[in-house]
């Protein structure tokens, strides 16, 4: 009985070990994993949309005229409007709720420590458990997350997102 506690425990821990390596990335890539949101019409200004820094409660993206210091995540039209890139290496995911709006979140979910791996219908999701959280705000849609995303502060200048 003994040994097939001993297989079944280790059967276990190796499971979780892999799926918690699941949860990042290793591969010593510092890209990002780019999801589209759902197809929207054409609208001016869309497909290329001018840094205006940020409206509505979490001020992460802030207009800098003299060019950002910090570590250079992304272009603006790299965004897609209505979704988001996930940064692994940073841990941080930025999103494009509107046109020009962009706001960065710390990619690590508030229910276990995981990383989330995508942004996709409006959602920034985790792979661990399935929280997922609003573009907008990072709010948890659905649980277990306990709370929302904290904000993380970038700047846009010019067509550059850059994590400060």
């Amino acid at each position: 009985m003994t040994s097939s506690a001993t297989t079944r425990r280790t059967v276990l821990f190796a499971s979780a070990a892999a799926l918690t390596t699941g949860c990042g990335s290793d591969d010593g890539g510092g890209g990002g994993t780019t999801t589209s949101a759902p197809a929207t019409p054409d609208a001016p200004g869309t497909s290329a949309p001018a840094a205006t820094g940020t409206t509505g409660e979490a001020p992460s993206a802030t207009p800098s005229p003299s060019g950002p210091a910090g570590t250079a995540l992304a272009k603006t039209s790299e965004i897609p409007v209505g979704g988001g890139t996930v940064f692994d290496k940073e841990k941080v995911v930025v999103t494009q709720p509107e046109a020009g709006q962009f706001k960065a979140f710390s990619a690590v979910c508030t229910h276990q420590g995981c990383l989330v791996n995508k942004v996709a219908d409006g959602t920034i999701d985790c792979p661990c458990h399935g929280s997922k959280f609003k573009v907008s705000d990072a709010a948890v849609v659905a649980g277990p997350a306990p709370r929302p995303l904290p904000a993380r502060q970038i700047t846009v200048s010019g067509d550059s997102i850059v994590l400060t």
